[in-house]
Parts: C-alpha cells; structure tokens; sequence
C-alpha cells in the first residue's frame, strides 16, 4: 500500500510546485467558500414498508466524511446522498431505513475520528489515544439509544488532496475510523477519492496532477478498507469524465459540488454496494467474467477498479491469522438502477431535535 499512499507533490520540482501552487490559489479564488449549509436529511425512509416484517424495525444507516457526503450544494434533503441511498436500501429490502450523518463540509479524513464517535455512542478517550490527543466529545443520548448502524458509507479524500494532508496519513485516518466501525459490528462502504481535476477551474498542468494524486489516494483507500473486511466504490472515474462532459449538469452553482443530478450519478454507483453487504442487492456475489469481473490480488485489483467507474472491491477470501496466503479480492461491476430520493411527509410523531417536517424524511420517532 505504501507504494500507492507516498508521494505527492514532494515528487514534482521545485518550480513545478511554484506552478500549481499558484493555479491552485487562483482556482480556489474563482471557487471561493460556500458559507451554505447542506439540508438536514436524518430521518426514517421507507415508512411504508414498516408493517412489511423484520417487526418495522429500520435499518441503521450512518453517513461520514466530508462536504460531498454531507450533500452541499443542493437544498432539499431529499437530493442528498444520505437521502438517496437511505430511500434506495428501503426500496430494494423493502424495509426502513433510519439515516443519521454526521459528515462535515471541509472535512478532512482526519475528522473522521470524531465522527465515528459521534455515530458509536462513544465518550471520552481510549485507552490506545496517542498521548496528548484532544478527548473526544461526549456523545449524545439519541446516538447511544439508536445502537450502532448496521452499515456506513464514507466520502473521503478531496480535502485531503487540496489540504496536502500526507497519503500515508490519509490512509491510516481512513483505516483507523474503518476498523473502529468493523469492530463495533458495521459494515463499511467506502465512496473513495473523487477526481477533483475535472472541477472547471482548475487547468493543466494542476488537473492533471490532481488527477493522479487523486488515483494513487483512492486506490491506497481501497487496500486499506478491504483488507479491514470493508467494501469500496471507485467514484474518482464516474465524477471525472461524466462531469467533465456535462458540467452544466453535473456541478452546482460553485461549479465544484456536484448538482442534484452529480449526486444521483454517486448514489447509483454506491446503492448496490450498499445493498450487497446487507445481503439484500439481487444479483449474486459470484464473478461474472462477461462484465469484466475478476478475483485478483487486492493491490491489482484495487488499482483496476481506481480506472473504471463504480467499480466495486470486497475480500472474497479473508486469510486467517498466520497465513501466508495471500488476500483475493473480487473486483465486481454491479448493475445499477435510477435512484430518487425520498420527498417529504407528513410527520405522524412530534418532530426529533433538529428535525423538522421538511427535512426531506419523516422525524425519527
């Protein structure tokens, strides 16, 4: 993995720097800093399904990471990815789904941590923090009541790139917040690093080094989220050339968030992934060599799934302690279906703190 998390911008020379420094800086002034809020989009999906089994009981879907999976740049919570793919899961199982995100616009992948307690219920420090790291806030009553999420999705490694957050950190703050979620008994889908060189302001030469520190980000993330047992979603290649070719349509108003229809475009890549690992996407998990799939060492096929977009990467054989063997990954290439998400409805129960009837789901009883 290291050979894919080292490097960066220390790699280039010195007056290539001074470059993409400077283009960077006049693509952030062109950008500038959104001050909107993403809509508030926590809530229950899928009401109609309550009496349909499982004793109406919701699935638990958490959402971390950044700005993206926060869903700025649109304004009803029904256009967000959380909404999206909390109102696709309760279509294919035909069951609720309860969604709390905790994302942060800005976010880096070192936030993560911080997050992840947030949606565990957890307080204060463990016993492995590193010494004279900062005590993690107490975590709210109604994160410890609703019980761990059966499932997470995170969106990282944008700000990473844009903040010259070290790879290898990235990578270990990613792999940490992964392995936290597993232990705690979460599935984990990983949207890995989008391509940020086909934001409209950034021009070559920056777009095309973005581009490549964005792929050696997002394959790094792949290996370390497989090899912890999770599944990743390659997104830099969908919201690379799709959005290049439609700019219009894609971005919103910043032209540097996606629009409603760019977060579609994520959410159905994601949504069969996000099925799969509950056990409730119909297709099989087998190899389907027609479609292009394949089981390959995890690093190869991390690095395939990195060039061709919504490719999925799960550990089909998990090497047991002491092995030699090593890991085989299933790099798949799932069919995808239209998602919309949720509108909003008539509250039946007084709305949660923070909810309101226009959220773009029902409060959370």
């Amino acid at each position: 993995m290291a050979a894919y998390s080292g490097g960066g911008l220390g790699l280039l020379g010195g007056v290539t720097v001074g470059v993409l420094v400077t283009e960077a800086l006049f693509a952030r002034r062109i950008i500038g800093l959104s001050e909107d809020e993403p809509p508030p989009a926590d809530g229950v999906y899928g009401r109609e399904f309550a009496g349909a089994g499982h004793a109406g009981t919701p699935w638990r879907l958490g959402f971390l990471g950044d700005s993206t999976a926060a869903g700025l740049g649109v304004h009803r919570a029904a256009e967000t990815p959380g909404a999206l793919l909390a109102t696709g899961l309760a279509a294919v199982s035909e069951r609720p789904v309860r969604l709390r995100n905790v994302a942060l616009s800005g976010a880096s992948s070192e936030d993560l941590d911080r997050q992840v307690s947030l949606l565990l219920g957890t307080t204060g420090e463990r016993a492995d923090a590193a010494p004279g790291a900062v005590p993690r806030p107490a975590a709210d009553a109604p994160a410890a009541a609703e019980g761990v999420p059966d499932v997470c999705v995170i969106m990282i490694g944008a700000n990473d790139i844009t903040t010259r957050l070290p790879p290898v950190r990235a990578v270990e703050l990613l792999a940490a917040a992964v392995r936290r979620l597993r232990e705690a008994g979460s599935h984990v889908v990983v949207g890995t690093c989008p391509d940020i060189g086909s934001v409209e302001p950034v021009a070559p030469p920056l777009r095309w080094v973005a581009r490549r520190l964005c792929r050696r980000l997002a394959t790094a993330q792949t290996i370390a989220t497989v090899e912890l047992g999770g599944r990743t979603v390659s997104l830099g290649d969908l919201l690379g050339p799709e959005f290049a070719a439609n700019p219009r349509e894609m971005f919103g108003p910043d032209r540097y968030h996606p629009s409603a229809e760019g977060y579609r475009a994520a959410a159905m890549a994601l949504l069969p992934t996000l099925c799969a690992s509950l056990g409730v996407w119909p297709e099989p998990e087998r190899v389907e060599p027609a479609r292009g799939e394949s089981v390959l060492r995890v690093a190869d096929a991390a690095a395939a799934a990195v060039a061709e977009s919504g490719s999925e990467v799960f550990v089909t054989e998990p090497a047991g302690p002491g092995s030699r063997r090593r890991r085989r990954a299933l790099l798949k290439h799932r069919r995808q279906r239209r998602v919309s998400g949720s509108e909003p409805e008539p509250a039946d129960v007084p709305p949660a703190r923070g909810a309101s009837a226009d959220d773009g789901a029902a409060p959370v009883p």
